[in-house]
Parts: C-alpha cells; structure tokens; sequence
C-alpha cells in the first residue's frame, strides 16, 4: 500500500489509508518465519497479542501471559518483518500504576514493538497520557476484553444493551482524548462500530465488528483454520487456507484483497442490534 515498499510503515502510513478510506489488513504474529510471510504477501500491521497464551501455550484465556513472554515473541516477530508496524500487548495487571506500565512499555518497545495495545476503557486514561509524554505510541483495545474474562465470564459480543452500548462510546472518545493512536474494536455490533468509527479521527481496527473499521484484524491460526482448542468456532472468522487450495501464501493475499475490496467481513460475521434499538439507546443518552 505504500509508493516505496523499501521503506519502514509508520503510523503516518496508517493514518493517511484512513484518509484514503484505504481498508487494511492487520494478523497476529508470533515468530519470524510466518511475519516474514505475511510482509511478502503485503500485512504490513501485525499484532504479537496475548492471544499467544491461547494459540501457542494452549492456555484457557490470555491472563497468565507475561510481558518477559509478549517481549520474546516481538522479537522474534520483528526479525522476521523489520519494516512492519508492531502493535505489543500489555499483557493482564501488567499496567495496573503509572511507573509499571512506563517500565513494561519501555520493555516492549525495546524488544521492537512500534506501539503498545492496552485493553480498558476511560479508566485507563491517565496510563495513556503518561505513556504519550513519554514518546510510546499507544492503542486502545475496547469492547470485548479478554483480559477480562474472570468479569466477564465469557468471550461474547459487547455492546448490545443500552448501557454498555453508551459506556463503550464514551470509552473510545476518551481514550482518543487522552492521546492513542489507533483503536481495536473487538465483538461489538456494526451500528456501535459505526458510530465509533465516524466519531473517531484515528484510525479503528476491527475484530467482529463489522465493516466499518478502516482496518481489520484476525488471529492467525484462524485464517489457516488451525484448530486452537476452542469450543465454538467465532462467528467472524474464515478460513482463508480452505479457500485457498491449502497454499498459506494464497490464504494470507486473499485475506488481505478481501479486506481491501470489502469482501471480508461479509453479514454473516458480523453482529447487528438493529437501527430501533439503536435509535432507543441514543434517546437514553
């Protein structure tokens, strides 16, 4: 997407294919050899999340993850890709002060992360003003949190009430406010991330949450159709691979030309309140 492929993508690129209504395709990574791939076949976001401590450690949910864990695998990741945007986790209480999520940050972003994730809402704006100051660049995670799992109890769509409906609104034009650069929205109906995306001037993200991202994100395993121990098959995934004749290159340039011509995702990924509902939510406000 870039005029000079030889050249490192940088936030700025980030923000000018939003200008641009340029949809982009972003995947999680975790080591050298498939980020290296993914950069030939032109991801040029990638996240190393702590999705990890499902997908690769076989884990029930991403809280034991570590920062010393997320920091290896950004390593790793960046041999693989060194021109490409890194987005690092923070991972679960790892931001829980203001000194601790500097030091933790700092760790990510010498391990060769572009930019660290934090998944909260308005709460977490004083760490994002501090982590601004201090030169990190940062993006916000909203809707679905899976480091939340032990409040939430289950990894299910966020947003489809009045209440949270207004609370993940109000949580993405405060973290705006406070200094982030991109914004993941994650299992939230189309009409919530609608109203997000054309509230916002930053660039938005989206893992099942419909097509008006100007970005979207899948989990690596799940493209390939690689089975990760979940029970339930998410209703916003494809298996690309399938699609593919079972060669990974293929999948990951139809993943990305999808993405681009907003073929993916299609209805059946996405989750919908219904514009009554909404237009009740908003009478709520």
């Amino acid at each position: 997407m870039k005029k000079n492929p030889k050249l490192n993508t940088t936030i700025e690129d980030i923000r000018i294919w939003k200008k641009n209504s340029s949809k982009f395709a972003a995947l999680t990574a975790y080591d050298a050899a498939f980020s290296r791939m993914f950069w030939k076949e032109g991801i040029e976001v990638m996240l190393i999340g702590d999705s990890l401590g499902m997908t690769v450690q076989g884990k029930s949910s991403t809280v034991s993850v570590t920062t010393k864990e997320i920091a290896y695998h950004t390593k790793m990741v960046r041999r693989g890709a060194p021109m490409a945007w890194l987005i690092s986790d923070l991972p679960f209480m790892s931001f829980f002060n203001l000194d601790q999520a500097c030091r933790n940050a700092s760790v990510l972003i010498r391990a060769g992360a572009n930019m660290v994730k934090l998944e909260g809402g308005s709460w977490l704006c004083p760490t994002v003003e501090r982590l601004s100051e201090r030169s990190v660049s940062v993006c916000g995670h909203v809707g679905l949190t899976p480091q939340s799992i032990n409040i939430i109890g289950s990894h299910r769509v966020q947003g489809m009430d009045s209440s949270s409906y207004r609370r993940i609104l109000s949580d993405a034009k405060s973290l705006e406010s406070s200094g982030i650069q991109i914004l993941v929205l994650e299992c939230i109906p189309n009409e919530l991330t609608y109203e997000i995306s054309q509230s916002l001037s930053i660039p938005t993200i989206g893992i099942g949450a419909g097509p008006s991202t100007d970005g979207q994100i899948l989990v690596m395993h799940d493209i390939f159709g690689i089975d990760t121990g979940l029970s339930v098959r998410p209703r916003f995934v494809r298996n690309f691979l399938s699609e593919s004749g079972g060669d990974f290159r293929k999948a990951i340039s139809l993943f990305k030309e999808s993405v681009r011509s907003g073929d993916f995702p299609r209805s059946d990924h996405c989750f919908r309140i219904g514009s009554g509902k909404v237009r009740d939510f908003k009478g709520n406000f």
